[in-house]
């Protein structure tokens, strides 16, 4: 059944989703063959500012409610006061049951990405996503609702717990920035902030920061293996680093790299690791967001971007998010509104080719009886992905847990429905 509220006192724009900024022009490019959005989410999926302010209100309760131990009515800590409205309504709505023997339809498949609306989403997910000990799952009420976030709702219903964002891994080529700084100059028109900023984006590497989390999570699940207890689990973790000479050899014990198989509440339930390590396994999501969101730097970097932030450490390839507090881009120009984050998941595909990977991720909160209408999941290869939008300038891939009899992602996932 549907399942319909409003929150009329509910207020904070500046938080959390899936859904970029309205600007006038969308510029296309083409790489590997595939075209790729490097303008504004919004207009790409035809968005206006009011829905991109309810897009972020929604996934910053998203956010909060996922937290261990906050109150449905808490804020989180990124909605400072610059970033709550008093006019959020909730129009979202939790998509209806799907039979656990109906099979999804074809997705609608497209310049390296396939579409299909929520629903089918689901159907697919049963058939295909859902197994645990091998027997398929229908998908309960509690995962639609979490999956009628969006893009966020999609990583949320495959990870179990809310995605936490602590073991992030980037690739930053200090060289290419410094190089590019000195021996080239701003395009006609562009600020000196605004050079600075798009330098250091285009010296992040996605497809380096993706391959570092895999071999990491890769070390993780060798780790895990036969490991009935943490303190075996990391004494192997150390082993597996010590034989790759690894520089995660040397983080302290106390890190988010030893500490997250402890800290992820799926490891502590009965159905799930039950504190034992060899029922876990490492898998990977994605998160594109901004790096401007210190509200005390100029506004020229909540503009353009902090050249300095989020930057990965030269060699564990970590990044600090803490302090992601998941605030969008300000806007530059009257009528921009920036979505703060996207969110994709991978799992524990196998595929070695990461251009063949693929990434699954929502349009926006799944809202069918209001303008934004039903929300719509993508299946997108790496390099559509990886591409992002103007709304984010910085791209992390993350590694969390889950139980290991969970499927979530098949040995081969083909794009779309064949």
């Amino acid at each position: 059944m549907y399942k319909r509220r409003r929150f009329l006192a509910f207020a904070t724009v500046g938080a959390v989703i899936c859904t970029a900024g309205f600007t006038p022009s969308v510029s296309q490019a083409a790489s590997g063959g595939d075209e790729v959005e490097k303008g504004s989410y919004a207009e790409t999926h035809g968005l206006t500012a009011d829905d991109v302010k309810n897009i972020n209100a929604l996934n910053e309760r998203a956010l909060t409610l996922g937290q261990p131990g906050k109150p449905p009515a808490e804020l989180s800590p990124s909605a400072g006061a610059p970033s709550r409205t008093p006019d959020f309504v909730d129009d979202r709505e939790t998509p209806p049951a799907e039979p656990l023997d109906r099979m999804p339809d074809a997705y609608r498949a497209y310049g390296g990405r396939a579409t299909t609306v929520v629903n089918n989403y689901i159907r697919k997910w049963q058939q295909v996503y859902s197994h645990r000990d091998g027997k398929k799952q229908q998908m309960t009420e509690e995962q639609r609702e979490k999956l009628s976030y969006g893009c966020v709702g999609v990583t949320w219903v495959n990870s179990g717990p809310y995605p936490t964002n602590k073991l992030a891994f980037a690739s930053f080529d200090e060289n290419k920035y410094k190089n590019d700084l000195q021996n080239t100059s701003p395009r006609p028109g562009e600020t000196r902030a605004e050079f600075e900023g798009r330098i250091a984006k285009d010296s992040f590497d996605e497809a380096k920061g993706f391959k570092r989390a895999r071999d990491v999570a890769s070390l993780m699940n060798k780790a895990l293996a036969n490991a009935h207890d943490e303190g075996t689990y990391i004494a192997n973790l150390k082993t597996e680093l010590t034989n790759s000479n690894d520089a995660l050899l040397h983080e302290d014990t106390r890190s988010n790299f030893y500490s997250a198989l402890r800290n992820t509440p799926s490891f502590k339930e009965r159905d799930g690791g039950n504190h034992d390590p060899s029922k876990m396994k490492a898998v990977i999501y994605s998160k594109h967001f901004w790096s401007g969101q210190d509200q005390r730097s100029s506004s020229d970097k909540r503009k353009y971007g902090d050249p300095e932030a989020f930057r990965p450490d030269r060699g564990t390839g970590l990044v600090d998010m803490s302090k992601d507090r998941n605030i969008p881009r300000s806007p530059a120009n009257p009528g921009e509104s920036w979505v703060n984050f996207d969110y994709g998941w991978f799992g524990a595909q196998t595929e070695a080719d990461a251009d063949k990977t693929v990434w699954t991720h929502g349009d926006h909160y799944h809202a069918p009886n209001s303008n934004l209408g039903p929300m719509h999941v993508h299946e997108s290869k790496f390099r559509k992905w990886s591409a992002g939008y103007a709304d984010f300038d910085r791209g992390t891939y993350v590694i969390t847990f889950i139980p290991k009899n969970w499927n979530t992602a098949p040995a081969e996932v083909k794009q779309g429905w064949p």
